[in-house]
């Protein structure tokens, strides 16, 4: 076995250029033949020098002579041999003579090389199938390895989310998606998933609504409630060169680096109807009708969205544009009378009553009080007011102190920095400091607590929600109030579970085309829990990733009798927690096909 150097001409251009191969010789009939194993393509970068190493490493591990007098290679090298291998049994496969043969093999020679993850890749495929998201890539315009790079970045998001380069590293080195693709990633090039990022973004519209009417026919949604909001992610770096990085207000307190805003429209399934980016610092009010308007929902169609979006001129806009809409009020103001309360849930500690008030305006405001959410605002209000008053304390005993701070002025300032500092607790309270008319100094301070009326301290755990639709009762429209709870697990899922954030891009399109493959994994992820949920399975993403983690396809090779060896790669068998997952979605539960080589 040894490599070879061959000139070709383009047919195209018709210039020269070299392609590498790896040859084996035979003797057939006393006659010395030449066949190739493999073509090596023309970028093959190994230095000359190795290519003997090369051939005679390959061929023991061929031969099942790997583990005596084994070649020393270097790790790049070894590696290599180990895939060209595992290419030359994938094309040698010979099923009839090794199902046909029954061998007596040496125990002592098995050895098992090449494990690789299929579980979370397995059933990527089966929902990519569902939605003929490959199909609609092909006429996309997407050719054979644009659509592998496509497909790749997508699941590696789903199964190992993190940056395009460890989605490489993690597509070469550690997954068996190539296997059930039939596409070899180690031979591809990073910037071909770069490449493949930068052409799912330029078809962003047509595939969110591919996507989207595929979803509608897969699980018969009705297009009634559109669930809205914003969320950011912030970059590790500065990002100069792309416009919409800018500084703002955090969700997950990064305000020390640029952020940028993705904001999402959802059906009432959670199924994402569309997204758009926006700069990091953007008025979350100002986004709604940008979003909404392009969609044309029909009228009628229901609007839930939470208090930031919930602008006087947002409400207005949905009235005139024949909307219908529930969101969460901004009043400050809480009122809640028991007396003229309904109890929509009735939960040991989690029960939730409702009071309904029909406006002047014909509006209907439904203020709701959850008994969980009284204990956590109870609990808050008493750790904020008890380190607020723990504060003033210290802060009048060192009024008598050598070297504390007394100056009247000063003093005031102190006070001032800590009601900025415990506003929510700070409000509630009277203070009063007394200044000595001698020295000028202050002599003492004193606080009462007097509860704001109409507040949380005086209210805990109530709400307020406001909607146009008048026709639903009190157990309807808060019901569909805590669809936004859906979304907020959306929003938790990208960045937590599917790597939205931190984006580690400097260029716009980079930038762009990373939130939106983690929007395309979502899709897909959505499906497959939608689907697990109607089996009442009902784990995160997290979760199912974790029990499909260890399931692998591994080469066992073994040494016959006769001398020959047996080469037979296969997937594990399923455990019982992930054959449930397997037979809940309708799949085969041993990835990929046996492949089976007896040389």
């Amino acid at each position: 076995m040894f490599i070879r150097r061959t000139q070709i001409k383009s047919r195209q251009q018709g210039e020269p250029y070299y392609t590498y191969r790896l040859v084996e010789t035979e003797r057939v009939n006393e006659q010395v033949k030449q066949h190739t194993l493999l073509n090596l393509g023309r970028h093959f970068d190994v230095p000359k020098a190795h290519w003997r190493d090369l051939a005679s490493r390959i061929e023991q591990l061929l031969s099942g002579q790997a583990s005596l007098l084994s070649i020393e290679l270097p790790t790049e090298l070894e590696a290599l041999a180990q895939r060209y291998q595992a290419l030359i049994l994938a094309t040698r496969c010979d099923h009839k003579k090794a199902l046909d043969s029954v061998q007596s093999v040496d125990i002592d020679s098995l050895e098992l090389v090449r494990p690789r993850r299929v579980g979370i890749e397995c059933m990527a495929l089966h929902a990519i199938a569902q939605v003929g998201l490959r199909d609609k890539l092909i006429a996309l315009g997407f050719n054979r390895h644009q659509l592998s790079a496509a497909l790749g970045n997508i699941i590696a998001r789903m199964a190992f989310p993190a940056s395009e380069l460890a989605s490489y590293g993690w597509l070469q080195q550690r997954s068996g998606l190539g296997e059930l693709m039939g596409y070899d990633f180690e031979s591809m090039g990073l910037d071909r998933l770069y490449q493949a990022s930068d052409q799912l973004w330029k078809h962003k519209e047509a595939l969110e609504q591919h996507l989207y009417d595929q979803e509608q026919s897969l699980f018969n949604l009705k297009e009634t409630i559109t669930l809205f909001d914003l969320t950011n992610t912030f970059f590790e770096g500065e990002a100069r060169g792309a416009a919409k990085a800018q500084r703002g207000r955090s969700k997950e307190k990064r305000s020390d680096c640029p952020l940028i805003t993705l904001g999402l429209v959802l059906d009432g399934s959670g199924f994402p109807r569309s997204s758009k980016l926006f700069p990091g610092n953007v008025s979350e009010p100002e986004s709604l009708e940008e979003m909404l308007g392009h969609l044309q929902c029909r009228k009628g169609s229901i609007v839930v969205m939470d208090a930031g979006i919930a602008s006087e001129s947002n409400i207005t806009w949905l009235k005139e544009q024949g909307y219908r809409y529930l969101v969460v009020s901004r009043k400050r103001k809480r009122g809640f009378d028991p007396t003229q309360a309904f109890t929509v849930k009735e939960t040991p500690g989690q029960n939730i009553r409702v009071q309904r008030i029909v406006t002047e305006e014909g509006e209907v405001e439904l203020y709701c009080h959850s008994q969980a959410r009284e204990q956590k605002e109870q609990a808050i209000q008493d750790r904020f007011s008890e380190r607020f008053e723990s504060a003033l304390q210290s802060l009048h005993e060192g009024l008598g102190k050598k070297g504390a701070t007394k100056r009247y002025e000063k003093v005031l300032e102190r006070i001032g920095r800590l009601k900025e500092k415990y506003s929510r607790a700070a409000q509630h309270y009277d203070i009063q400091v007394k200044q000595d008319e001698a020295s000028g100094n202050a002599s003492a301070i004193q606080w009462t607590r007097n509860e704001k009326a109409h507040s949380q301290a005086t209210h805990p755990g109530v709400y307020c929600l406001r909607t146009n639709i008048s026709d639903w009762d009190e157990a309807t429209l808060w019901k569909t109030y805590t669809m936004l709870t859906e979304l907020e697990a959306v929003f938790r899922s990208l960045k937590a579970e599917l790597g939205l954030r931190p984006n580690y891009h400097r260029k716009e399109e980079r930038i762009e085309g990373h939130l939106f493959i983690t929007l395309l994994a979502y899709h897909l992820v959505h499906i497959i829990r939608a689907q697990l949920k109607a089996q009442e399975i009902h784990d995160s993403w997290q979760t199912i990733r974790q029990k499909m983690e260890n399931q692998q396809r591994v080469t066992v090779s073994l040494q016959c009798e006769d001398g020959k060896t047996l080469h037979l790669r296969k997937a594990t068998r399923a455990e019982p927690h992930q054959k449930e997952i397997y037979d809940a979605l309708g799949i085969p539960s041993q990835p990929g096909s046996v492949q089976k080589t007896y040389a």
